[in-house]
């Protein structure tokens, strides 16, 4: 692909338009513009990074839970400079073209749970969804906390009376 477009340019693309200001809703997002693709990130860290070119749109997100499902899809691949072995996925798209939206939202927000600490997803719980878009995505599956084992209470040892005679 091409050089990627200005961010203004970029943002007459209507998935790009909207896929940036969902990621943007969730619980402290913010925006970055590094090697000139824009980056959505939470305390600093990448949860969504995505580019306009002259050729077509993509986007990268990290995918915990449905990696191997989303790799199965024709227009995902693996993230390269070694970022697919650690979950993140690439989805390219013609410029004509329009992901499958409602898939692609539940992505980020997996994304942004694998990347936001645990305060923000209880945030982003307790709040029911992002601000703008109050479905948020289906939650994901919750740990079960686990049933803290009471604490074998040891016995004393007891002290053998001796078999010797007196």
């Amino acid at each position: 692909m091409g050089g990627a477009l200005p961010p203004d340019e970029a943002e007459r693309h209507v998935p790009y338009a909207a896929l940036r200001a969902f990621a943007l809703a969730f619980p402290e997002a913010d925006e970055e513009f590094p090697w000139g693709h824009c980056a959505i990130k939470v305390r600093k860290k990448i949860f969504l990074s995505m580019g306009v070119t002259e050729e077509g749109f993509s986007f990268s997100i990290k995918l915990v839970d449905s990696n191997f499902e989303a790799l199965l899809l024709p227009f995902t691949e693996p993230s390269h400079y070694g970022m697919g072995k650690h979950g993140w996925v690439t989805a390219r798209f013609g410029l004509d073209a329009t992901p499958p939206m409602a898939m692609v939202f539940d992505w980020i927000e997996e994304s942004y749970r694998a990347i936001a600490l645990k305060s923000l997803i209880k945030r982003l719980d307790a709040e029911g969804g992002t601000a703008d878009f109050p479905r948020g995505g289906p939650k994901r599956r919750a740990k079960k906390k686990k049933k803290s084992a009471k604490k074998a209470t040891r016995k004393k040892p007891t002290k053998k009376k001796s078999s010797r005679k007196k």
